[in-house]
C-alpha cells in the first residue's frame, strides 16, 4: 500500500526535480494544522511534501546543479566586453613637451662642422634649419593625439582553454557524480523518513490501544470493588476484601494516566515528523486511523542482505564518493602538465594621431598563451598524495558501510522474527488469561475461590494483552526498519550506471497478504 502511493507522489516530483531547473517546483509548503482522520498512507504523503529533512535534501540537489554549471563553465569559451575612457589636464602634456624640446630636440653647429667639406658658416645655417624643424614637429606633437588629453577604447575578447591536463574534464565528472550523490542522499532521506513515519504511526496506535486495555482493566477493578463492597455490606466477606480491591484499583489508575500521556507524546512526535502543528494549546486535532496488523515477508536473510547491497542509496553514495575521489586524483595530476589558452577579439579606440575623439581606429587581435610549472616546490606532489589518500579512505569507508548495512538488515530481520514469535505465543496467552479470569470470577462468586485469584488473573490478562500489542507494534516498526535497510519500500527511476548492478535486472521483494487473524484490541 505504501509502494503504489509513493510512486504516485514521487514520480512527478522526482521528474521535476531531476529534469527541471525551476526553483518554484521545490518551494516548501507552509506548516499547517492537520484535522480529521489520518491514515498511514496520508501520513507518508504529508511527510514527503513537508518533512524538513526531505526539503533540505531537495535544496541540496539544486546546490549541486549550480556547481555543475559553475564547473562546466571552465570548458566553455568566455566572452568579455571591456571599455575605457581617460582624461588628464593639458598642462601635464605641455610641460612634458617643453622639457623634451629643450634637450632631446636641439642640435648644435659643431655636429655638422665635423662633416668633411662642410664649412662652419654652412654648419651654422644647417643647424638653425634643423632646430626650427624639430621645434615645429614637437609643437605639432603636443597638439596631436599622441599627447592628447582624452582617450577611449572598447574591446571584445574571447578566451578558451585549449588544454588543461585533463583537469576540466575531471572536474565536470566530479560535479556530475556530486549531483547523483545528492539525488541518492535524497532517496536515503526519503526512505528514512518513511520508516520513521511508519514507526511513529504504529506507536500512536499502540499507545491508544494500551489506553483501551488499561481502561478495561480499571473498569474490571472498579466492578470488582463494587462487588466486594456489596458483599461486605451484606456481611458475606470481610473488610479486607474491600480494602484489597481499593488498593488494586488505585494502583491501576497511574498506569492508565501514564498510557494517556505516552499517547499524547507519540502524537506530538508524529506531528513533528510530518511538519505540521500539533494543534491549538498542544491538543492534537488529527485522529490516527489504522490497525496493528501483521504482514508476512517470505524473504530469506541472505537474499535480503544481497538486495540491500544492491539497492541501498546510502551505499550508492559511498560508491559515488569513490568515483569522485578517483577523479580528484586526475585533477591533482593536472598540475604536472602544461595549460594552454587561446584568446582573440576586436578592439575599437580613438586615433593616437588626432585630438578628435571621433577619429576611430579598429581591428582584430589573436593570441595563444601557455604555462608549464617546471617546479612548484612539490606543491602538486603534495596534492596528489592527498587525493590518493582520500581515494583509499573512501574505499575503506565503503567497506565499513557494507558491514553497517549488513548489520542493520540482520538486526531488523532478528527483530521481525522475535516479534512474530512473541505475537504467536501471546495470542494463546491472552486466550488462557481470559479463561482464567472467567473461572476465578465464577469460583469467587460460588465461594470456592479467593479475591486474590481474581486480581492475579486480571493482572495476567492485562499483561498478556499489553505484551501482544507491544509485539505487534514492534513487528511493524521492525518491518519499517527492514524495508528501509533493504530499500524495498520505495521504487525510483535509476539513472546511475552502478558498477555493482551493471547488467543485472532489478529485483523486487515479494509481499504477502495481511494476516488479519488477530487485530489490535
Amino acid at each position: 500500500m505504501i509502494r503504489p502511493l509513493l510512486l504516485a507522489i514521487l514520480a512527478p516530483a522526482f521528474f521535476l526535480l531531476t529534469f527541471s531547473s525551476a526553483p518554484a517546483a521545490t518551494a516548501p509548503p507552509a506548516t499547517h494544522t492537520l484535522k480529521g482522520d489520518l491514515t498511514l498512507d496520508r501520513a507518508v504523503e504529508i511527510a514527503l511534501r513537508q518533512n524538513p529533512s526531505i526539503l533540505k535534501a531537495i535544496q541540496q540537489i539544486e546546490l549541486t546543479r549550480g556547481q555543475i554549471i559553475e564547473v562546466r563553465a571552465q570548458a566553455l569559451p568566455h566572452l568579455t566586453l571591456t571599455g575605457d575612457y581617460s582624461q588628464q589636464q593639458k598642462t601635464l602634456i605641455q610641460r612634458s613637451g617643453r622639457g623634451n624640446s629643450g634637450s632631446a630636440n636641439t642640435v648644435t653647429a659643431s655636429q655638422f662642422s665635423s662633416i668633411p667639406g662642410v664649412t662652419p658658416s654652412a654648419a651654422q645655417q644647417v643647424s638653425g634649419v634643423v632646430n626650427d624643424s624639430l621645434q615645429s614637429a614637437t609643437q605639432n606633437q603636443v597638439r596631436g593625439g599622441g599627447l592628447g588629453d582624452k582617450s577611449w577604447q572598447v574591446t571584445v575578447q574571447a578566451t578558451q582553454v585549449l588544454y588543461a591536463g585533463g583537469q576540466v574534464r575531471a572536474a565536470i565528472k566530479i560535479a556530475k557524480f556530486a549531483e547523483d550523490s545528492s539525488y541518492f542522499s535524497l532517496r536515503d532521506t526519503v526512505d528514512a523518513t518513511i520508516a520513521t513515519v511508519r514507526a511513529q504511526f504504529y506507536t500512536v496506535l499502540l499507545n491508544r490501544a494500551l489506553i483501551k486495555v488499561q481502561e478495561e482493566s480499571v473498569q474490571l477493578l472498579a466492578d470488582q470493588l463494587k462487588d466486594q463492597q456489596n458483599r461486605f455490606d451484606a456481611g458475606t466477606v470481610p473488610r479486607f476484601n474491600v480494602l484489597q480491591a481499593e488498593v488494586a484499583l488505585a494502583n491501576q489508575q497511574p498506569v492508565l494516566l501514564s498510557a494517556k500521556n505516552a499517547y499524547v507524546i507519540a502524537e506530538y512526535q508524529l506531528a513533528k515528523t510530518l511538519g505540521i502543528d500539533p494543534g491549538p494549546q498542544g491538543q492534537t486535532t488529527y485522529h490516527a486511523v489504522g490497525e496493528l496488523s501483521v504482514i508476512e515477508r517470505p524473504l530469506g536473510l541472505n537474499n535480503a542482505i544481497q538486495l540491500a547491497l544492491e539497492r541501498r542509496p546510502f551505499l550508492k553514495v559511498q560508491r559515488l564518493t569513490i568515483l569522485i575521489q578517483k577523479e580528484q586524483i586526475k585533477v591533482a595530476l593536472a598540475g604536472y602538465k602544461p595549460q594552454i589558452n587561446a584568446n582573440g577579439g576586436y578592439e575599437t579606440r580613438n586615433s593616437s594621431l588626432s585630438t578628435d575623439l571621433d577619429d576611430v581606429v579598429n581591428g582584430w587581435f589573436f593570441g595563444v598563451s601557455g604555462q608549464w610549472n617546471i617546479f612548484d616546490g612539490l606543491q602538486t606532489y603534495g596534492k596528489v598524495q592527498q587525493a590518493r589518500a582520500s581515494f583509499e579512505s573512501a574505499k575503506v569507508n565503503y567497506d565499513d558501510s557494507v558491514h553497517q548495512v549488513e548489520l542493520e538488515v540482520q538486526q531488523a530481520y532478528a527483530n521481525l522474527q522475535t516479534a512474530r514469535e512473541t505475537i504467536r505465543s501471546q495470542q494463546k496467552t491472552v486466550e488462557s488469561a481470559l479463561e482464567a479470569l472467567r473461572l476465578s470470577s465464577e469460583r469467587l462468586a460460588a465461594g470456592a475461590g479467593t479475591q486474590l485469584d481474581v486480581l492475579n488473573a486480571q493482572v495476567q490478562l492485562t499483561t498478556a494483552r499489553s505484551t501482544e500489542l507491544q509485539a505487534r507494534a514492534n513487528y511493524n516498526s521492525a518491518l519499517a526498519e527492514f524495508d528501509r535497510a533493504t530499500a524495498t519500500d520505495t521504487i525510483y527511476a535509476e539513472t546511475f550506471d552502478d558498477p555493482l548492478t551493471r547488467g543485472r535486472v532489478p529485483r523486487a521483494i515479494p509481499v504477502k497478504s495481511v494476516d488479519s487473524s488477530k487485530k489490535a484490541r
